[in-house]
This record gives C-alpha cells, structure tokens and sequence, in this order.
C-alpha cells in the first residue's frame, strides 16, 4: 500500500501570517494532524526551518505527544536542528536543502557534494534510533551517494515533474527520471518516498514509477482544505493514491 503523510506546514504558514511571535494561534497544525490521522494519513511531516516560518519548536514537540502514526521531521544538516531531532526523536527524518530566500524548498539536498557531513549527520541519528531519508533530485550521482551515507531512505524530487505537467514531452521526460532513480535506488537497497508539487490532478502519473513507499504532500491538501475541510481533502487523496499498483 502507497503511504501518505500529510506535510501541515502550510497550516502554521497561514497561522504565523496573523499570530507571529505569539505563543498560540489559529490554525493549529496540530489539529490538522490529528485530522488528517483520522481520516486515515499514514504520517505526518513538518519542517522546522532554521528561520522558523512556519512550524515552531511548540509545534514538533505538541506533534510528537499528540500524534499516532509516523512523525517525520523535515530538517536541514545544521547542528541546532540536529540537537532537536535527536531530543524529539522522530521516526524518521528528512534532510533538506534551505535557502533562507525560497518559499519553499525549491531542489534537491546535493548530497554527492557534502557526503562526509551527511554520513555523519545520518550516523547520529541512526544512533538514536532514527530512520534518515535524504531529499534527492533523481539523479544517479545523488542515489550512489545516499546510499553511501548509510540513509535508509531517499525521497524524490518531483518539483520539476510537477512543473512539466502540461507539456507531454517534458512530463514523459521526467517521469522517466524518477522510474530510472527509483530503480536504482531500490536496487541498492534504499527504501523510496517522494514528494513536492503533488496534486490531484498530476498524482495519477506518477504511478509509472516503482517501488514507491510514501508521498508527502502538503500545499495540494491543505489549499483543498480551505474549501471542504482537512478531513476530506485527505481522503480524497487517499482514495487516487489506491490506485498505484503494487510493484
């Protein structure tokens, strides 16, 4: 079965556009997690950026006591957020590029170019009992190097499929990048996830790639949200999801 976690940053994004620097506001991300748990969400992810623009530190902790599936904790390879993750102990963690100027995050963790750092990010948190996963653009450079940094997952980049939507030629020509990743992430051993700029419309082409384990989507379910409720919004994404065949 094709697992989903819901990624509520957005609902903070909304909250701290009233309520910043304050100690509570609404919406909660909070209670969109346990929303979308009840409707069936697999996990939750959250991204605790270093600028905080989002999710606060209250927030992951909040998470982590409330929430009963997965929590999988967005995060760059800094040392504050590193001492956090290991104190909060996630199920997982998912190790991100930032940029302080993006809105959201906008590529691949280039991992190939600071394996080193990242082997030794991922072996403290192994060491705490952590799942790592590595956000990687589908590149063959990226997987070799993931798996040679000791991460039990990689999670797909699918901005630039998503971005390629309505042109076929360009939507064949990435969808076929990520079936070429996956494959030769799940023939080193890695399990694969993916995610950014998945929606209900383009989820369906996507499931020409293999060995998919989880999607994380976030904007697409929350902005649909808005209008019929989280509840909903999750399970409408739920019921598309069923459709990917298993491999």
């Amino acid at each position: 079965m094709l697992k989903l976690g819901v990624n509520i940053d957005h609902v903070a994004t909304v909250r701290e556009a009233r309520h910043r620097g304050r100690p509570v506001g609404e919406p909660d991300p909070v209670e969109a997690a346990l929303a979308s748990e009840a409707a069936g969400a697999h996990g939750i992810t959250a991204h605790l950026r270093e600028d905080r623009r989002h999710i606060q530190d209250r927030d992951v902790w909040r998470l982590r006591e409330s929430i009963h599936t997965r929590l999988n904790l967005e995060m760059a390879n800094k040392e504050e957020i590193v001492q956090i993750a290991l104190r909060l102990k996630p199920d997982i963690v998912c190790i991100v590029p930032e940029n302080r100027n993006e809105v959201t995050t906008e590529g691949g963790l280039d991992v190939a170019g600071h394996l080193q750092a990242l082997a030794e990010t991922t072996k403290r948190i192994n060491g705490a009992g952590i799942d790592v996963s590595l956000f990687i653009a589908p590149e063959e450079k990226q997987v070799v190097a993931a798996f040679q940094s000791g991460a039990q997952f990689v999670e797909l980049h699918t901005g630039s499929f998503a971005e390629a939507y309505d042109d076929d030629s360009a939507r064949t020509k990435e969808i076929q990048r990520l079936v070429i990743a996956s494959n030769q992430a799940h023939a080193a051993g890695l399990k694969v996830n993916a995610g950014h700029g998945l929606n209900y419309k383009n989820l369906n082409c996507l499931y020409e790639v293999p060995h998919l384990v989880e999607l994380n989507i976030g904007h697409s379910i929350v902005s649909r949200a808005i209008t019929v409720g989280m509840n909903s919004a999750v399970k409408e994404m739920l019921v598309l999801m069923a459709n990917y065949p298993e491999c």
